[in-house]
């Protein structure tokens, strides 16, 4: 007898670079490629994810030779994303100017995710950003 198994949660380590967040958007997709319900979550997991690794990238104060995790799980019909650096500092939502060229990330982040937020590291070294995607609607062909 086949049984249904949900996809486990799928975690890897990249370079801190700004050349390394499109392969974190690549290997999302990938994983919801996997998933029979994956494209509900696509668009707007793939930017929450780029905003969030680009942010890790820019902001942390962690050695330049440490990697970023990033995590990936359906829990619950909610995708988790979450963004693990070395670094010390947290986030901080904040309203950019209409002439800022950056700062914008995280309020799409708070506008877009069911819910975010920053959680210390089990071991107590770094952060790590999470972020809950809800499924947007169902594409159906007729």
């Amino acid at each position: 007898m086949l049984t249904a198994r949900r996809p486990r949660t799928f975690v890897a380590r990249l370079d801190s670079r700004a050349e390394s967040t499109p392969l974190a958007r690549y290997l999302l997709r990938a994983y919801l490629s996997g998933l029979p319900t994956g494209e509900r979550y696509c668009d707007t997991a793939e930017l929450l994810l780029g905003e969030l690794f680009a942010n890790a990238v820019q902001h942390s104060d962690a050695p330049a030779d440490r990697h970023i995790e990033i995590r990936f799980a359906l829990v619950n019909s909610r995708l988790r994303l979450e963004v693990h650096d070395a670094g010390s500092g947290r986030p901080s939502l904040r309203t950019a100017a209409p002439d800022d060229e950056h700062g914008r990330g995280l309020f799409l982040v708070d506008e877009l995710a069911e819910r975010w937020g920053c959680a210390t590291r089990p071991g107590g070294i770094g952060k790590f950003i999470w972020a809950l995607v809800a499924p947007g609607p169902s594409l159906v062909t007729v």
